[in-house]
């Protein structure tokens, strides 16, 4: 294995644009961590035409996957947790090449998970419970209880990823093992849902209250950011400006949808504005609930 690590290394090493090189050892036969193969080799590349290409192919009896990728492709697969697979290969992977400390100075950043991503997480992960969970209730009224319950796992499981940020841990692969240590009544929910003998309509009624008297109580904690935003100057932000937000790129599809809520909770103050002299057209904009000078 060094004499094929070192095969790989004195290839990349020769591309300019290879900021760092990470392999991977599959750790067991029936592990998806490296898709089946035996090796994966990921390459973090400044150039973002070259991200997202893989090679498969064998080298000393070795079924390897290549792997291209940018730093920002990189981290946000680690803020958006979709690719669960991304913190095994960050914490445990062998770094081959780390040009500017790169693939070292993540891997310390993902260990420590600093207040600001720990921030961005909560948001991202609420956005996506509330989706979930309003969903299903409408789908409950309607009488389309398989779909309801499809979307009350869903939203249990962004409470469950809450639940362990919160906690101050990176949501992994096995989320459930990791909620049953710290919070056992989310995962004593999940048993409810996914094993009770009651009906599969009274299952999905006992998440969808607990996630009433529960996780809306956490709006507030878990809206931090987009409040802290809100609050960053004196006049009404619209929902354009908003969007625009680097900050909030990572929910902006769903920032409609959080505002309306947080509004409802009187956690945001809805302004009407116009710059149109008729009223024809009023606008709303958003602020945090502050007094406001007269």
């Amino acid at each position: 294995m060094e004499s094929l690590n070192k095969q790989h290394v004195d290839r990349l090493r020769r591309d300019e644009a290879v900021l760092g090189v990470l392999a991977v050892d599959n750790p067991s036969l029936y592990s998806a961590v490296t898709d089946g193969f035996d090796y994966l080799l990921l390459v973090v590349s400044r150039q973002a035409e070259r991200a997202d290409q893989q090679t498969h192919y064998i080298k000393d009896h070795l079924r390897i996957q290549e792997r291209w990728i940018t730093p920002k492709m990189l981290e946000d697969l680690i803020l958006h947790g979709k690719q669960r697979n991304v913190l095994y290969w960050i914490l445990k992977g062998e770094i081959l090449l780390d040009r500017e400390m790169y693939l070292e100075g993540l891997r310390h950043r993902v260990l420590e998970f600093p207040e600001e991503l720990r921030e961005q997480k909560l948001l991202i992960e609420f956005s996506h419970f509330l989706r979930s969970y309003l969903q299903s209730k409408e789908y409950l009224a309607g009488e389309h209880v398989l779909d309801a319950y499809n979307n009350i796992l869903e939203a249990l499981q962004h409470w469950a990823r809450i639940v362990i940020v919160e906690a101050g841990y990176h949501p992994e692969i096995t989320v459930w093992s990791q909620v049953r240590l710290i919070n056992p009544g989310v995962y004593k929910l999940y048993e409810e849902l996914t094993l009770s003998n009651e009906t599969l309509k009274q299952r999905v009624q006992l998440v969808l209250l607990a996630c009433e008297f529960s996780v809306m109580s956490k709006m507030e904690r878990c809206c931090k950011l987009l409040l802290t935003l809100l609050a960053s100057r004196e006049e009404a932000w619209s929902i354009q400006e908003l969007q625009m937000l680097p900050k909030l790129s990572d929910v902006q599809e769903e920032l409609p949808l959080l505002l309306n809520k947080l509004v409802r909770k009187a956690l945001a103050v809805e302004v009407v504005h116009t710059a149109d002299p008729d009223l024809s057209l009023l606008e709303l904009r958003y602020r945090d609930v502050k007094p406001q000078a007269v």
